[in-house]
């Protein structure tokens, strides 16, 4: 054991000095996405017989033997499939009060960069973590941190004195990174490919972006692919639960207004992308409570928010976290960005998809949705079929505009069938 700014800096092989090894319930809750501490957790789940594992969006690598409880509010890759799931269904913003008011939180473990100043910066994602280690620290338990120097200092509110934490633990390996999965180019109904479709659909996403308008933005080919056509746009700014490379390319071309921050919650993508995020004054990284905040969010003139779904029904309702029965993801922000966008001035909740599915061989416009749904009320839905105007539409309004305007033509009979049925026609 050493010391290092006044904080014990332990080997991995003497986290037991911390913990009560004796315990089968401990609740560990620690960073996310990329940012995954999976050095620190490896060595935990050596010690810990039975523990509980809280984390969002989980990358593949964590631990999930059975005796490991997983639990999360964001389905990611590291847990999608595991029966041994526990889901919490919450808006992201609302993350922080289930800390607080529900979960005991024993452990916390984040993944921080190196000291500066006397301070580590919580770095590519901060979002509900001050959260979880303030009810730790309340609840009396322990906090660690995972220092790396390859983790980017970003400034905000992740940015934490050393003594915030019990102990540390040094790693010095590359940072988790996001890529896009490949493409895949089974045409769907119609003959267009996936990334054909995608494209198409960003344009149109693209030529309702105004210059100035401030941007949410998810992670996957058809953000990406409206990226793509923004960057002839002027003076846009960033408001975003997530933020992947293509910020980057924006601000490379001059399409971003240099005078505003980019304020995100997390940060995905390449190891490029994490050299510009390291120590830029611009980027703001914050918690979730102000990334995620309706009220926040609709302060953003012209906030323009894109988001994806697995289905959109003829009521105008999006099914963006389960497949039948079986939790994908979950509502992550998307609930929190579409109200907020709604309110905001000249602000649109734009939802972006496919009108087909070429792995099932089905619709993704339905007429009603057998699954939770995730949101509702956008501004508009958009497929590579054209553009469905929603807002301030009568629900007839709104299913002719979906069936004529964003649905295959191999599903619209059967649509209309259905809307007839359900009295929307």
């Amino acid at each position: 054991m050493r010391k290092s700014e006044g904080v014990r800096t332990l080997d991995l092989d003497q986290l037991g000095s911390l913990i009560d090894i004796r315990r089968h319930d401990l609740r560990v809750v620690t960073s996310g996405n990329c940012c995954a501490p999976l050095r620190v957790l490896g060595a935990l789940d050596e010690l810990l017989g039975s523990w509980r594992l809280h984390l969002l969006n989980a990358p593949h690598g964590i631990p999930e033997r059975p005796g490991v409880m997983l639990e999360t509010c964001f389905v990611g890759a590291g847990m999608r499939h595991n029966e041994r799931l526990v889901y919490f269904p919450m808006r992201l913003s609302q993350v922080p009060m289930l800390y607080e008011r529900r979960l005991g939180v024993d452990i916390v473990v984040a993944h921080t960069s190196v000291p500066h100043g006397g301070s580590v910066s919580l770095g590519l994602e901060v979002n509900v973590l001050p959260a979880a280690i303030a009810a730790c620290r309340k609840a009396g338990g322990v906090v660690i941190a995972q220092v790396n120097p390859q983790m980017p200092y970003t400034f905000g509110d992740g940015e934490l004195p050393l003594d915030t934490f019990d102990a540390v633990v040094e790693v010095d390996e590359p940072v988790l990174t996001h890529e896009a999965p490949p493409t895949d180019e089974r045409a769907a109904a119609g003959g267009l490919t996936r990334a054909e479709s995608a494209q198409i659909i960003g344009d149109l996403v693209a030529r309702r972006v105004p210059d100035g308008a401030t941007l949410q933005l998810g992670i996957g080919e058809i953000p990406d692919a409206a990226l793509d056509g923004l960057r002839a746009k002027h003076g846009l700014a960033i408001w975003s639960e997530v933020i992947g490379d293509g910020v980057l390319e924006l601000d490379q071309a001059g399409a971003l207004d240099p005078t505003r921050p980019i304020v995100t919650s997390a940060v995905l993508g390449s190891a490029e992308f994490y050299a510009w995020a390291h120590r830029n004054e611009r980027l703001r990284v914050l918690r979730t409570e102000t990334t995620n905040a309706p009220s926040v969010i609709a302060r953003n003139r012209l906030m323009t928010s894109v988001n994806t779904a697995l289905q959109v029904d003829l009521f105008d309702q999006a099914n963006a976290s389960r497949i039948g029965s079986r939790i994908f993801s979950g509502f992550g922000g998307q609930t929190d960005f579409t109200v907020g966008a709604i309110h905001a001035a000249g602000g649109q909740a734009l939802m972006a998809l496919r009108s087909w599915h070429p792995s099932a061989d089905a619709s993704t416009i339905v007429p009603q949705l057998s699954a939770p749904v995730t949101s509702f009320q956008h501004t508009a839905v958009i497929t590579e079929q054209g553009v469905a105007e929603l807002a301030l539409r009568d629900e007839k309004e709104q299913a002719v505009h979906l069936v004529e305007h964003a649905a295959h033509p191999d599903a619209r009979d059967e649509l209309w069938e259905q809307a007839l049925s359900l009295g929307l026609v």
